[in-house]
């Protein structure tokens, strides 16, 4: 009796254990319960209160996975076996699920708030028309200094982070496509431009710049530059925002001649499963509160005017973030390498990280 009565025990354990491993496994690549809504965002990257604020509205429970890099993310949709309602890409990435038909396009007819976001956001060149994402957040690349050290007046253009004065001074952010890409509007040539000679030309203008380089780091960056290790950083607007709120020195540059504008945006996994959840949540993150909301939590640029116009004045004119037309203007969105352009970016970045 008592063999029976712990062979009955070890079967409950067993199918316990079993029926837990399966709602972790279905957890890890999305949920298929019927109101619920499977997202998978970068880290930290929505407002926790916007979450509960939509399921207390909607019915629909939002679970929330998280990848730390376009590449990981576009790795494990295109394996498969994942349900995700909804993904964050970047604009590259964008254009690389779209040739990759793992991208299902939007039905525009179930979203009741296009009409919030600013039309200059809108259909650009990694997605012509939106037929397949929706802008999340916006930004650039630009130069980051410490007033304590440095002028606003020295630090203007790309081209001032070559003076000798700033010999070992300057932090850049660990991104090949960036970094070579401030070179090349140094030059005057395209961000996107792939041709070997103009990257030769990225790259040896890059070498002049290394006498000036303390370090090429990743995410560090921000707190070196928040504990004054450096009076100088090249990164992006998310991560200046950051900086600047940990440390009141800090402040952010756009260069007027050029520089990257990128988005993160929301798309819907062609293995999507809840379209009902789906059309709820993007028009709930449609609406100018909520989006404002999500904006001062996140400390990005809003694609939407409306909730743009709800935000304290102080972040809506901070032209750090919310740059000028004239800047605007001169701001390039980066397009889809094939891997073999992207390898020449890489080979010419490398070479100049080992010239440094």
């Amino acid at each position: 009796m008592k063999r029976l009565l712990s062979l009955a025990i070890a079967l409950i354990a067993i199918c316990g254990l079993l029926a837990y491993s399966s709602q972790s496994l279905e957890r890890s690549s999305g949920s298929t319960g019927s109101k619920v809504l499977n997202l998978y965002n970068w880290g930290d990257y929505i407002d926790p209160s916007l979450l509960t604020k939509f399921q207390k509205e909607t019915g629909y429970h939002v679970n929330v996975e998280t990848f730390d890099s376009n590449e990981a993310m576009y790795t494990k949709i295109q394996q498969g076996g994942t349900h995700y309602d909804l993904a964050v890409p970047s604009e590259y990435m964008v254009a690389k699920m779209k040739r990759a038909h793992l991208l299902r396009p939007l039905d525009k007819s179930k979203l009741t708030g296009w009409a919030n976001y600013d039309q200059r956001f809108l259909n650009q060149s990694f997605d012509r028309g939106n037929r397949y994402s929706i802008p999340y957040f916006w930004g650039t690349l630009g130069i980051v200094y410490n007033d304590k050290y440095v002028k606003a007046s020295e630090v203007q253009h790309w081209q001032d982070l070559w003076s000798p004065k700033w010999k070992k001074q300057i932090m850049l952010i660990d991104s090949a496509r960036d970094i070579i890409g401030m070179a090349l509007v140094t030059l005057g040539k395209s961000m996107n431009s792939t041709n070997p000679q103009t990257l030769l030309a990225a790259q040896k203008k890059l070498d002049q710049l290394s006498p000036n380089v303390k370090a090429i780091v990743a995410d560090e960056i921000k707190m070196y530059m928040i504990q004054d290790e450096a009076p100088l950083a090249v990164d992006w607007s998310g991560e200046a925002a950051e900086m600047l709120a940990g440390n009141s020195h800090l402040h952010y540059v756009v260069p007027r001649e050029g520089s990257n504008l990128w988005f993160d945006n929301l798309v819907i996994p062609k293995t999507a499963q809840h379209t009902k959840a789906i059309y709820a949540f993007l028009n709930f993150m449609s609406q100018p509160d909520n989006a404002a909301q999500n904006a001062t939590y996140i400390g990005y640029a809003t694609p939407n005017k409306r909730a743009k116009a709800r935000l304290p004045r102080a972040i809506r004119n901070d032209r750090q973030f919310y740059p000028d037309e004239q800047t605007l203007r001169h701001l390039q969105v980066y397009r889809d390498l094939s891997p073999t352009k992207v390898e020449l970016y890489n080979d010419r970045y490398l070479e100049f990280k080992m010239h440094h």
